[in-house]
């Protein structure tokens, strides 16, 4: 497995690589701590692992560029040191760039093809915590992969875990369920399926009324119990009405789960803006962590640079 963490050295970014240890992930993987330290430098960057630098109108003086960046160097090994006393075995490297935070972490993951992405709720500016989490949101909404906004617990590490996973039939519900069906929980841990009676949409796409709305629901929390069948996790399920947004973090809070999985259709900018009604608003509003559950076979394409 490949995780690409972005990381600032803020209290979020520190719970995010606290959450880890609660992500059910292998003991043997590869992880890249990405920092980004947004200021410009006025030419390229020379030192090993820093990544290409912008050339910008307002680009910053020479020593205070290069000083932000040896910062931004220095917390990312930091928080690679951290990773590696936490999981021995696994593969980790750091790297600095400079730039627009969540344009080269996607960048990142562009060019690398994790398997996974994993970024705090909200950054160090109090812009960035007013703008919902605007590192955070932007890369939930636009990333190619999977993506974990990852909050702090006070749980023990190796203590069981509340795992929520939003079911609607979809295959992209589907992808969430078999991703939680492949990880690692310790024992004892336990997840619910939370499936939607939201009337216009369930009706529209399964039938004139409540009940085949409702035959439907079923069917999909048994398919999904099927997968996780397999595992020692304990399951339980629920059929609630309204809208799904509110019903996954309500219910997330009210039977204090670890973390929500949800599923995203797909990457077009009509799929964002219909499930970023969904997993990125669930990803912005939990208490918990948050992991937005994507296919990993997407062809990767270059990105248009937004400065």
């Amino acid at each position: 497995m490949k995780l690409l963490i972005a990381y600032d050295g803020s209290k979020c970014a520190e719970d995010a690589l606290d959450d880890l240890a609660r992500a059910g992930l292998p003991r043997a993987a590869e992880a890249l701590v990405l920092t980004v330290s947004e200021v410009w430098l006025p030419q390229p960057a020379s030192a090993p692992g820093v990544a290409q630098a912008d050339i910008h109108s307002s680009a910053a003086p020479a020593g205070k560029a290069s000083k932000k960046l040896l910062e931004a160097q220095e917390l990312a090994a930091r928080a690679g040191d951290r990773l590696r006393s936490m999981f021995p075995a696994w593969s980790v490297r750091a790297e600095a760039a400079t730039g627009s935070a969540p344009t080269r972490v996607l960048e990142k993951a562009d060019e690398w093809g994790p398997d996974l992405i994993v970024v705090g709720s909200h950054g160090r500016s109090a812009l960035g915590r007013f703008v919902i989490g605007s590192v955070s949101q932007k890369i939930v909404t636009e990333a190619r992969t999977s993506v974990r906004v990852a909050r702090g617990s006070k749980r023990p590490a190796h203590s069981p875990v509340r795992l929520i996973i939003g079911v609607d039939g979809t295959h992209n519900a589907e992808l969430a369920v078999r991703a939680v069906a492949r990880r690692w929980w310790p024992a004892g841990s336990e997840v619910r399926l939370i499936t939607s009676m939201e009337p216009l949409r369930i009706y529209g796409q399964y039938g004139s009324g409540p009940e085949s709305a409702t035959v439907a629901a079923r069917e999909s929390l048994q398919a999904a119990e099927k997968i996780l069948h397999a595992t020692d996790l304990k399951i339980s399920s629920a059929i609630k009405e309204g809208d799904p947004k509110r019903i996954l973090v309500s219910e997330a809070a009210t039977w204090k789960a670890d973390c929500i999985f949800v599923g995203v259709r797909g990457h077009s900018l009509l799929d964002r803006f219909l499930l970023g009604s969904v997993s990125a608003a669930v990803a912005q509003r939990a208490r918990c962590s948050v992991e937005v559950v994507r296919a990993t076979t997407t062809p990767r394409r270059p990105r248009r640079s937004s400065h």
